[in-house]
């Protein structure tokens, strides 16, 4: 019996570990290679290998591990970017709408974000993209908007089944603030549930923005972006396959390291609060 605590504090940290090194190299080359990329060489001929580039070339006659390098920011900080907005939407509005005892409030809130949630994610933003093509900054605009229905309403989900614990009543009665019994107690009791969400969540927004890419909306036709090395260099995946291979494994690598960071870190307070209890 002693030995289960211990045998999954060590499980949790192999999963951390094995998170950090399978997200580690992808978002080592996408945050900092930029900086190892150097000037561009002289073209060759497409898709071939050898010839001084360590992973051949492209369909352009670009050396492939040069637009490695430089493919990756683009993807990871539109991600981030789009996870951090719908989160900082969704949590003030799920807390709003768990909190508040008005019904007609909390119709206000969340059934507008209906509309948002029957209109598939990908399907909206090629709407927008047919009438205004987004750059990087719309882009990132966009998937935090159809990610903020659903997050709400998850936030809300956790928040009410705390809401109506005793305590939280115990706090009203002692005259605590709104915002004190919203951010001190119910906001840090989801904390836990937040951070399961936010690992699907990155994953999913990061699949958005990569197939967005892939189908030229939020990056050029020419741009150094994994998604589009993806799209524009399948053609000659059975001549130079490290031109797709190699973007698309760490597309994969970035997502499923992610979300085993994020579910070792969740794992963590599950477990202290449980000992406490």
């Amino acid at each position: 019996m002693s030995g289960g605590p211990a045998k999954g504090e060590q499980m949790r940290a192999g999963r951390f570990a094995l998170g950090a090194a399978v997200a580690g190299l992808p978002l080592l080359l996408a945050l900092l290679g930029p900086w190892w990329a150097g000037e561009p060489g002289p073209r060759g001929t497409s898709f071939t290998l050898g010839e001084g580039h360590w992973l051949g070339t492209d369909f352009a006659g670009r050396d492939v591990w040069r637009q490695v390098l430089l493919g990756g920011r683009s993807a990871v900080l539109v991600t981030l970017a789009a996870t951090a907005l719908a989160y900082a939407v969704a949590v003030p509005l799920g807390l709003a709408a768990a909190l508040t005892r008005r019904a007609w409030l909390e119709d206000v809130l969340l059934r507008p974000l209906d509309v948002l949630l029957a209109v598939p994610s990908l399907l909206l933003v090629l709407l927008v993209a047919s009438v205004r093509p987004p750059g990087p900054a719309g882009l990132a605009l966009l998937a935090a908007l159809v990610n903020i229905p659903d997050a709400a309403r998850i936030v809300r989900a956790r928040a009410a089944e705390v809401a109506s614990r005793p305590a939280v009543e115990a706090l009203r009665m002692q005259g605590e603030s709104w915002w004190r019994i919203a951010a001190g107690y119910v906001g840090r009791s989801t904390a836990g549930t937040l951070a399961a969400d936010a690992g699907v969540r990155l994953t999913g927004v990061l699949y958005l923005v990569a197939t967005a890419a892939f189908l030229g909306v939020g990056a050029g036709p020419d741009a150094p972006d994994w998604a589009v090395m993806v799209d524009r260099n399948r053609t000659g995946l059975f001549v130079q396959p490290w031109a797709v291979v190699v973007p698309a494994v760490l597309v994969v690598a970035l997502s499923v390291g992610t979300n085993l960071l994020f579910d070792a870190v969740r794992r963590t307070p599950a477990r202290k609060e449980g000992r406490r209890l």
